[in-house]
């Protein structure tokens, strides 16, 4: 009994385990991958696409299809009725009658301007362009949890920052409350101390709430239910990562324009405008058709069995149609023209989309440069204060600075640290998505 229970024990703890376990960046990204909704759909639409280009594919062969017909007729104050059926006229007295007839019917679109191979053609580059759009979702998705993560680990950052001056905030009022009881710190300054601890434990809360916030948005993004446990792994970056080498934003561009799914989804719409203009000038071409039919049929009055009904009404049939267009109320010449229209706006929205990336990797890469600039200005700011902050805490210990001095001291020190942290991710973030848009990972 204590074996089993220790086992349960056992396996309720490694449950709990996995159940907090912290989310890396990559496991974000490869669960977003196969779980986000969106990313779900697109997916769907291209396995419609793929079923579109079968039945393109099929339209090249003939049809084929089967009738069968049974009625039964009934004239209560005719003595005679005639029933003409295949050429042949039969007559009876039964005001009751029953007649059938089948059929097996082919038709084939032998040629019609080729349009049938170009429908083909056309589909194919749809479900590319499916493909192409699902990568453009994962890829937006990837961006937007990469910005997210970044943020949640710079956050808990700050918070740690707070953390520790709101820790020093409660040693000066200690200390100032010791310094009051003897007479030598005026109430007034007691009462400001106690305000910085209450604004230093608001920081604290307040960071803990972006943290929370970051996080909800992070969740939505990866579809996990409310009653999920979710954390992400704080390890601490390295000031030096900050500093990386940024990747050159010409060479970035270059590389982005082949890969990247939206310029790529682009030129495929410009190639799926061409086809559909081709598609839209063999409308003027004729269309040669065939068509094949065996027909039978029998009839109740008849003095011949079914069988024999069957044998003499058997027919076969089989034709061929062509059809030339001369005047269609200008329908093909619209067509014509609007596909024509069509092409010229796929080409502008290519050339759109291009301008649009190579905006947003000048973007990023001002951003990244900028924010390396400002934590190496940032970091010599950080140490200034810190040195500054300690030196004024001593002072004020000692009676020979007022609180003033102090709280303006700590403000200082705060901007600095969190200037320095912000840049610091900022830059780092950057960085990891100029290498994405050369066609690297996304990792940190």
């Amino acid at each position: 009994m204590k074996k089993i229970i220790f086992c349960i024990a056992s396996a309720m703890m490694t449950v709990s385990m996995n159940a907090q376990e912290a989310w890396s960046l990559q496991r974000c990204l490869d669960y977003a991958a196969e779980k986000n909704i969106t990313v779900q759909k697109n997916r769907l639409s291209e396995l419609d696409a793929a079923e579109q280009l079968k039945q393109a594919k099929a339209a090249l062969f003939p049809t084929l299809s089967a009738s069968m017909s049974q009625s039964v007729g009934y004239r209560p104050f005719q003595e005679a009725t005639v029933i003409v059926q295949n050429g042949m006229a039969t007559s009876t007295n039964n005001k009751v009658t029953e007649n059938g007839s089948y059929g097996v019917n082919a038709s084939w679109t032998v040629w019609n301007g080729g349009i049938n191979r170009k429908n083909i053609e056309a589909q194919r580059v749809q479900s590319d362009i499916a493909a192409v759009q699902t990568e453009q979702t994962l890829v937006n998705i990837q961006e937007q949890i990469a910005q997210l993560y970044v943020q949640i680990l710079y956050t808990i950052e700050a918070k740690r920052v707070n953390e520790q001056l709101a820790a020093t905030a409660q040693q000066q009022l200690e200390r100032g409350q010791e310094r009051y009881k003897v007479g030598d710190l005026a109430k007034a300054d007691v009462a400001q101390l106690e305000s910085q601890v209450a604004q230093t434990q608001y920081d604290v809360v307040n960071a803990q709430t972006q943290i929370d916030g970051y996080k909800r948005q992070l969740k939505a993004l990866l579809q996990l239910d409310i009653t999920e446990s979710f954390d992400v792994a704080t390890d601490e970056m390295a000031d030096e990562r900050a500093l990386a080498p940024i990747p050159d934003k010409t060479e970035v561009y270059k590389q982005a324009v082949l890969i990247r799914p939206e310029i790529r989804a682009a030129q495929l719409q410009t190639d799926a405008a061409d086809v559909q203009l081709n598609i839209a000038k063999r409308g003027y071409l004729p269309t040669i058709s065939m068509n094949a039919g065996i027909g039978d049929s029998h009839y109740s009055a008849s003095d011949d069995s079914f069988g024999e009904q069957l044998k003499r009404n058997l027919n076969g049939s089989i034709g061929l149609s062509v059809s030339v267009p001369i005047f269609d109320n200008r329908r093909n010449k619209t067509s014509v023209e609007r596909a024509q229209i069509s092409k010229t706006n796929a080409a502008l929205d290519l050339l759109d989309k291009q301008t649009t990336l190579g905006s947003s990797i000048e973007n990023i890469w001002l951003q990244a440069t900028s924010a390396q600039q400002r934590f190496i200005s940032a970091s010599a700011a950080v140490k200034s204060q810190e040195t500054n902050y300690e030196l004024i805490n001593e002072q004020f210990k000692a009676g020979l600075k007022n609180i003033v001095d102090l709280l303006q001291a700590r403000d200082n020190l705060l901007q600095a640290q969190q200037s320095k942290l912000q840049s610091k991710y900022t830059a780092i973030l950057n960085t990891q998505l100029l290498k994405f848009y050369e066609g690297g990972t996304l990792g940190l």
